[in-house]
């Protein structure tokens, strides 16, 4: 009863309340524009040639929410500006520019979001005229049950401009609606897009698993299912909240007749560093060769039909790809040298610890070695639900990319309203006693 009784509490507090209002009417709004047609686009074609498509092509639809099989003017979704972002983190290891950009505080974190705002324009066009490129190439569409019709009338550079004009448009607009929603909703404003697309994906997949079985749904299977999905959103809460607390001790000084210092406190190092890009930024790159095939690049064919099958070989490239971004990204999200230069001026060190160089070195071993296990999880918790899936013929892409993004994304919103709560002297969503955020005791 503790869980209703917090949420209860949200309605009290007006500042709140009024954010999760905004929030959920702009949810509401991103919702009605994925039934929003691109002109020149036959919607019922489109939607019959996804819904025959298990691979990447399936995938992207699950992100958009949907979109690409309506072909609407969100078809695109949040992606590129989740890839500009990457990229322009990415930058601060090869320009110095950006580097110095993210050390000016909030007038950088400004100019930065403003240059991240202009590649997802680019990365937006160039992805929209391989969507052209690739509805105008599905004619006389046949998925082995006959021919279904063409999805573009009207093919031609009136169609393309329209498409990249119309696409990029809705790109911007989601990305507008996730800048909004995180400074004056209740934050992870993408990823709360995201989330909200593959939730609202869940009934219709029931409803065709249902249709599928003929009605007669196996209970084995049904518990299998259950069982899957509760034991791998069992070890996403736990992966996502597991971390490693390195002891810190700080010196003691003397100000005027008063003595600081002296105190022990910990440094939490998350087992999972990089949250959920690495397996976002993986599907992304994956996708990618799918857009050069429909810009007729040569050798594109051969590797998009091999990505899109599904089988063993996509799965171990999408592993070792999670593997590999998970590095990389906590590599450049994350500073040992900066963090120990902060502990040395806060006269704070690692017991048995050098300061300086010594505490970066050690940082960044403690680092490799949980990255390990972190990385393996994301890799794991991807593949291995889906491959269940697969094997039940369950007809959604409700996988382990689409798990672990539900359900981070849901841990992260339970925090973000929890700290709202306990700043204002409430308890918290779980009550006193299993709060997780320090601040308030319970009397």
């Amino acid at each position: 009863m503790s869980l209703f009784s917090g949420f209860s509490s949200i309605g009290k507090i007006p500042e709140l309340r009024r954010r999760v209002i905004f929030t959920l009417a702009l949810l509401a709004v991103y919702r009605f524009g994925v039934f929003v047609t691109t002109p020149g686009v036959d919607r019922t074609v489109m939607n019959r040639v996804v819904s025959g498509q298990s691979g990447l092509l399936g995938l992207f639809n699950l992100f958009s929410g949907g979109a690409l099989g309506n072909l609407s003017i969100f078809a695109l979704g949040i992606m590129p500006y989740i890839s500009a972002s990457i990229i322009m983190q990415l930058m601060g290891l090869v320009s110095r520019q950006v580097e110095e950009l993210r050390k000016e505080g909030d007038s950088g974190r400004r100019k930065l979001e403003q240059w991240t705002r202009y590649g997802t324009l680019l990365l937006a066009l160039f992805q929209s005229f391989g969507v052209a490129a690739m509805l105008e190439g599905m004619y006389n569409t046949d998925m082995g049950g006959g021919r279904i019709g063409d999805v573009v009338a009207n093919p031609g550079w009136g169609f393309r401009l329209m498409t990249m004009m119309t696409l990029t448009t809705g790109t911007l607009l989601i990305m507008w609606l996730g800048e909004q929603i995180t400074d004056r909703g209740i934050g992870n404003g993408a990823s709360l897009i995201i989330f909200i697309g593959i939730v609202a994906n869940v009934p219709q997949a029931i409803g065709q698993f249902w249709s599928g079985s003929g009605g007669e749904v196996q209970p084995l299977s049904v518990a299998m299912l259950g069982a899957t999905l509760i034991i791998a959103i069992a070890i996403v809460c736990f992966f996502e909240r597991a971390q490693r607390r390195i002891p810190i001790q700080y010196a003691r000084r003397q100000i005027d007749r008063r003595i600081y210092g002296g105190q022990q406190a910990h440094l939490p190092l998350r087992v999972n560093m990089a949250s959920m890009i690495p397996p976002i930024f993986a599907s992304s790159l994956l996708m990618f060769p799918a857009t050069l095939q429909s810009m007729n690049i040569p050798g594109m064919d051969a590797l998009s039909s091999m990505l899109n099958r599904g089988d063993w070989m996509f799965h171990t490239l999408f592993g070792a790809l999670i593997i590999f971004f998970a590095y990389f990204y906590t590599a450049v999200t994350f500073q040992p040298v900066d963090v120990a230069d902060n502990l040395k001026k806060q006269q704070a060190n690692i017991p048995g610890i050098r300061p300086g160089r010594q505490t970066a070195e050690y940082i960044d071993g403690v680092i490799s070695r949980i990255t390990v296990g972190g990385s393996v999880y994301l890799a794991a918790i991807c593949i291995a639900p889906t491959l269940v899936f697969q094997a039940l013929r369950v007809p959604f892409q409700f996988g382990g990319t689409s798990l672990i993004i539900v359900v981070g994304t849901a841990l992260e919103t339970f925090n973000q309203l929890e700290a709202h709560l306990i700043s204002r002297s409430y308890d918290g969503l779980t009550g006193p006693a299993a709060t997780r955020l320090s601040g308030r005791r319970p009397a």
